[in-house]
C-alpha cells in the first residue's frame, strides 16, 4: 500500500488507532516466511528407520498410514468447529499400538520422550525455509517499547516456540497462545481472547496483525479487534466479504499506522 493510502486508511480511524494498546500477530506468513511439506516421503522413512530401533517394525507406508488415520479419528472425536491435531498425540498412539518387548523394556524417560522427538524431528524434515520477512526484527523492536505485543498462531506446541527461537523472536511476545496447546485453531475467538487476556487490554484497545483473510482477519475482527492484513506470500486473501481495518504490504507500514514514524 502507497505511504498516501496509508495515511488515508489512517485518518479515517484516528480514534480507533489512538486508543491501541497492546498488539498480537499471527507467525507463519506474517512475521516468519516458512515452508514446510508434510507429505515427504523421508519423514515416514526417517520415523520408520527411528522406530526399529525401538522395536517397532514398520514401514515408512505404514507410518504415513497410522499417522493420516490418527489424525483424521482426533479431528472426528473433536467437539469443536475448527479442531487442531496433536501431533505429539499421534505419535504416541503409533508407538503404544505397535510397541513390543523390546519397547516396553526401554528406560521409560526414553519412551515417554519419543513422540516428542519424533514430532520435532518430522517437522525438522519436512522444513525446507524458515527465515523473517524484511524489517520484523527493526519493526518489533519499536513496537515493544510502546506496547506489549503478543502471539496468536495456528502451530503445533512441538515446533512452534522453538521455531520462534531460531529466528530471534521468542523474547518479544508474552502471552504466545498456541492452537496446538488449546485442541482448536483461529478464526476460534477464544484462541484471540487469551493473548488479551495475558496482555491485560480489552479487544477494543488491541490490533491484530495476520496474513489469512478467514484465521487471522474474520476471526480477530469476530473477537473485536482492530485488525490489519499483511498482504504476504501467503495466506486466503478472500473470505466472505471480510475487509480488514487496514491492509500492508510492507511490516514498516505499521509504524505509520500507529504513529511511529
Amino acid at each position: 500500500m502507497a505511504a498516501g493510502t496509508i495515511a488515508a486508511a489512517a485518518a479515517g480511524h484516528e480514534q480507533r488507532c489512538m486508543d491501541i494498546r497492546a498488539i498480537a500477530f499471527d507467525v507463519n506468513g506474517t512475521l516468519v516466511r516458512i515452508l514446510t511439506d508434510e507429505g515427504m516421503d523421508e519423514i515416514f522413512r526417517a520415523a520408520a528407520h527411528f522406530l526399529t530401533y525401538q522395536g517397532i517394525d514398520l514401514c515408512r507406508d505404514q507410518v504415513r498410514e497410522l499417522y493420516v488415520q490418527l489424525m483424521k479419528e482426533q479431528q472426528h472425536a473433536s467437539p469443536e468447529e475448527h479442531p487442531e491435531f496433536d501431533a505429539v498425540a499421534i505419535w504416541r498412539g503409533i508407538v503404544e499400538g505397535h510397541a513390543t518387548e523390546f519397547t516396553r523394556a526401554l528406560p521409560v524417560a526414553k519412551r515417554e520422550q519419543m513422540p516428542l522427538f519424533l514430532a520435532e524431528m518430522s517437522r525438522g524434515i519436512s522444513r525446507h525455509r524458515l527465515g523473517l520477512y524484511p524489517y520484523t526484527r527493526e519493526v518489533l523492536g519499536v513496537l515493544r517499547e510502546h506496547y506489549p505485543l503478543a502471539i496468536v498462531t495456528d502451530a503445533q506446541s512441538a515446533h512452534a516456540r522453538g521455531e520462534l527461537h531460531r529466528t530471534g523472536l521468542l523474547g518479544y511476545f508474552d502471552p504466545i497462545v498456541v492452537s496446538g496447546d488449546y485442541g482448536y485453531r483461529k478464526p476460534d475467538r477464544r484462541l484471540f481472547q487469551f493473548a488479551l487476556d495475558g496482555m491485560h487490554v480489552a479487544a477494543g484497545n488491541a490490533l491484530y496483525v495476520g496474513n489469512d483473510m478467514h484465521r487471522d482477519i474474520f476471526g480477530a475482527r469476530e473477537a473485536g479487534l482492530t485488525t490489519v492484513m499483511f498482504d504476504s506470500d501467503q495466506g486466503t486473501k478472500d473470505y466472505r466479504g471480510c475487509v480488514p481495518d487496514y491492509t500492508i504490504t510492507d511490516l514498516r507500514e505499521l509504524l505509520t499506522i500507529l504513529g511511529l514514524s
